[in-house]
């Protein structure tokens, strides 16, 4: 019996359809970092901030509006015409405007103020940038963490299996005890516990990663752990370049302003009103023009107390800008420490712990299938070997956070 061959005809399509089909999905740094900074809801915000912030500017310093005066002018209360509009002659009607005018030196300050607060505003939006980008990052990191573990358990248990195998082979050529068939059975029963808690973590990393970068968060990951260059000298010559340090600049400005604003106060504004009435058709209309002065007489129980307050407003954010800087200080050397730290543990496990235990595995299998060692050995040097994997993992992982944390701090926020 022959089997046909397929035709010429049917291999051309699948290639076509092979090479049309769309590709699989999948999640690179730089996209998640790209479609956060698309989808954050708390950029959003902080960009409606900057704009109503910029609006504010436009009627900042401006007049108030006029105001329009309507009235009626002495109506009589007593008398044979009390409460006659049309019997005493002196009665009008008024219409008039009138317009208060603040002082040069108030309005000054509100232009001041509102331009301080869209500097704030600027600066605050540079810093949700900076904890946007961070924050993405650490989660992607994160889970590509999770994934690289559970990705090694495809060979772990495929070890499981040549180990079940070599042990039943032992077993049948009466080598060996039947009970050693139990180990490879806990060892994959402990490794599927081990799968299941990394399976949890995902669930855990991903909801993280979905926050910031929406439903794309569930792709698969692609890519390696980032290591960003670690300059240590630079960071710390350039510590107040942190985003959130420098956004007490133009904190500090909008209380000076505040402050201008409050001693303002104490310069007198003043007002005119011009009013329209219209008298008896004997004695004809008349026109009035008034013009009012505040008399800020008690400044020491009023104004003073409000720019004292303002006063210490600034104080207090010296005193916060820092104390923030000693915990941004303390902060970059734990972070320089854990790097040089985890740095390390990686090479000794690249170049030390990894091989030997690789090696420790295969000459305890060696030395149970020639009989000299127990299938205990053999268990306990494979358990090494699967925890000195995925602690590999671990210290790729930790330095890789560490380094995005120094990078998006310093050098990666504007980009």
């Amino acid at each position: 019996m022959f089997t046909s061959l397929p035709s010429p005809f049917w291999l051309l399509g699948a290639l076509a359809a092979a090479l049309c089909s769309p590709p699989v999905a999948a999640l690179t740094l730089n996209e998640a970092l790209r479609l956060a900074e698309r989808e954050a809801p708390s950029l959003t915000a902080q960009a409606a901030q900057v704009e109503a912030a910029q609006r504010l500017t436009i009627p900042a310093g401006e007049l108030p509006d006029p105001q329009l005066l309507l009235g009626l002018q002495n109506v009589p209360i007593e008398g044979d015409n009390r409460g006659r509009l049309n019997a005493e002659p002196m009665t009008m009607p008024m219409l008039g405007v009138m317009q208060q005018v603040p002082s040069r030196a108030k309005r000054r300050a509100q232009v001041e103020v509102a331009e301080a607060g869209v500097k704030r505003a600027t600066q605050a939006q540079r810093v949700e940038h900076f904890r946007v980008r961070r924050e993405t990052a650490l989660a992607w990191i994160e889970a590509l963490g999770v994934e690289q573990k559970l990705a090694l358990f495809q060979d772990l248990y495929a070890e499981n299996t040549l180990l079940a195998n070599a042990v039943r082979a032992r077993i049948s050529s009466a080598r060996g005890p039947a009970a050693d068939s139990i180990g490879p059975r806990q060892e994959a029963a402990l490794l599927a516990e081990q799968e299941d808690v990394l399976v949890q973590q995902r669930t855990q990393q991903r909801a993280a990663l979905r926050r910031w970068v929406g439903p794309r968060g569930d792709e698969s990951l692609t890519g390696q752990l980032p290591n960003w260059p670690v300059k240590a000298e630079h960071y710390q010559q350039n510590l107040q370049r942190r985003p959130e340090l420098a956004l007490f600049d133009p904190l500090a400005a909008e209380a000076q302003a505040e402050i201008h604003q409050a001693v303002a106060e104490k310069t007198p504004d003043w007002s005119w009103q011009l009013a329209y009435q219209q008298r008896d058709a004997m004695f004809g209309d008349m026109l009035s023009v008034q013009v009012s002065v505040d008399l800020p007489l008690f400044a020491a129980s009023r104004q003073n107390p409000r720019t004292a307050a303002k006063q210490a407003q600034l104080n207090q954010l010296e005193a916060e800008r820092a104390d923030a800087q000693r915990e941004y200080a303390q902060q970059l050397a734990t972070d320089l420490a854990e790097y040089q730290r985890y740095d390390r543990a990686l090479r000794r496990s690249q170049d030390s712990l990894l091989p030997l235990a690789e090696e420790k595995v295969a000459l305890t299998l060696a030395d149970y299938r020639s009989g000299v060692s127990e299938l205990a050995s053999v268990i306990a040097a494979r358990r090494e070997l699967i925890e000195t994997r995925l602690q590999h993992i671990d210290f790729a992982q930790a330095r890789a956070l560490t380094s995005a944390r120094l990078y998006y701090a310093y050098e990666g926020s504007e980009q």
